[in-house]
């Protein structure tokens, strides 16, 4: 039966890839509406892949953190995207895509998904694709700041920032290459984001890292080790490999064109160049940790993997693979120097969302200049401005949280949990740290 069932699915395969030119020379569908049909299609699975990031991110940032701060920080994921998608569809879009105004500092077109797309990413998509699309970038770059901050900031503060990166700081940076502003006129080039969406997050997240302080204990000389270790590499690891499979729809998704030889032909170099870059970062974090540690530590690999996916995604369609596999290891390398750095400064980010997201994402905008074949200036220029935004924006927004205590928790609700004094509920039904405040 079930070969019969195999046979039949092939034979029903074949016939419609006949069909396709058949009905095209009958008239019944166009070339155009063809290529118009692949176009949208592939870029919906993009956007659909993007979106499950999401659950990426939930995941390292709650394996790399304590279990009691575990439903704040799902919370926190599920937020970013939530309530993203609705303030991002309300004027994000429209200040990242619209028409130049304020002297090009920004873009406007409207409220909403206007009827006929901008110019700028016009071609042959649907706005309501395209929208899909960019908000699932838009979303990304807001919950990389999530791990950032983890176990010390109060949630309704986190809402507050969570609208305003997604509604302001993202999309204006974003207009000034995506959406044709000055950066793009001087050739700044970052083919999917690596200043434009983790550069962005990862510096925001730095500036909240800053102004919030480290956990309790963080960094004192009698602390131990283990309070502040993940709490589920298992979970953790999972979360990363979520990621690497997403980055498919992230970078190949960004060709935003797949119909012809020629788009198939860039579309598989990105695939192949995020898959090396990835792996290079993975195994030169994993022996720089052997090196440091004397054992191969899978924190530190895990960073790796993504780093090496941050650094190759402004200039994946641009580099060879070999390039590619360069800018992996080097990502790798600079992960593993962002954290010791952090920790020198005694800054607490728990994910390491800072080396990871914005060191590498600086990283990979410079490596395009070096790499890619695109100016070195204009990327040097935009590889500083991007990130200086993000932090100078986020910088005063969580000063001014601060300044009316809605920025960190109390002592006593660190101590518990946040999962326990933000939510009234534990992530693990019958742990005991739930109601003890240990991990």
């Amino acid at each position: 039966m079930l070969v019969k069932l195999r046979r039949a699915f092939l034979l029903a395969l074949v016939f419609s890839l006949i069909a396709i030119p058949v009905f095209a020379q009958d008239g019944e569908i166009s070339n155009s509406e063809l290529a118009y049909a692949i176009d949208n299609v592939v870029l919906f699975i993009a956007a659909v892949l993007v979106i499950f990031m999401q659950a990426g991110f939930a995941l390292v940032e709650a394996g790399f953190n304590s279990a009691k701060n575990s439903v704040n920080i799902l919370f926190k994921n599920l937020l970013d995207f939530g309530a993203g998608v609705l303030v991002y569809w309300l004027v994000g879009y429209s200040i990242m895509y619209g028409s130049s105004v304020l002297g090009g500092f920004m873009g406007w077109g409207g409220f909403g998904i206007s009827a006929t797309p901008p110019e700028a990413i016009a071609g042959n998509l649907n706005p309501q694709v395209d929208f899909l699309f960019q908000v699932a970038f838009a979303a990304t770059a807001a919950t990389i700041v999530s791990g950032a901050v983890a176990g010390r900031m109060k949630f309704e503060g986190y809402l507050i920032y969570s609208v305003v990166i997604t509604a302001f700081i993202y999309p204006v940076s974003g207009f000034w290459k995506w959406g044709g502003g000055w950066l793009d006129a001087m050739g700044f080039y970052d083919f999917a984001g690596s200043l434009v969406v983790h550069s962005v997050g990862g510096f925001a997240g730095l500036a909240g890292a800053i102004l919030l302080g480290p956990r309790i204990g963080r960094f004192a000389k009698d602390s131990d080790a283990s309070t502040f270790a993940p709490s589920n590499y298992v979970v953790a690891t999972l979360g990363v490999f979520i990621l690497w499979v997403g980055w498919y729809g992230f970078n190949p998704g960004s060709q935003l064109a797949f119909a012809g030889a020629a788009n198939t032909d860039v579309t598989m170099l990105i695939a192949v160049n995020t898959t090396l870059a990835a792996g290079a970062g993975v195994v030169i974090a994993m022996i720089i940790s052997w090196l440091m540690k004397g054992h191969p530590d899978l924190g530190i690999t895990l960073n790796g993997g993504l780093a090496g996916l941050v650094g190759i995604t402004a200039n994946c369609d641009s580099v060879t693979n070999g390039s590619a596999i360069i800018i992996g290891a080097i990502a790798g390398v600079l992960v593993v120097a962002g954290m010791e750095l952090l920790e020198r400064l005694k800054i607490d980010d728990p994910v390491g969302a800072w080396p990871v997201h914005g060191l590498c994402g600086i990283w990979g905008g410079i490596a395009t200049g070096i790499f890619g074949g695109h100016p070195l200036g204009a990327q040097i220029i935009g590889s500083l401005v991007i990130p200086l935004w993000a932090f100078v924006c986020a910088f005063i927004l969580f000063s001014i949280l601060k300044a009316v205590n809605l920025l960190r928790v109390s002592p006593e609700d660190e101590h518990i949990g946040l999962d326990r004094s933000e939510h009234g509920a534990g992530a693990y039904a019958g742990l005991a740290s739930m109601s003890s405040g240990d991990d």
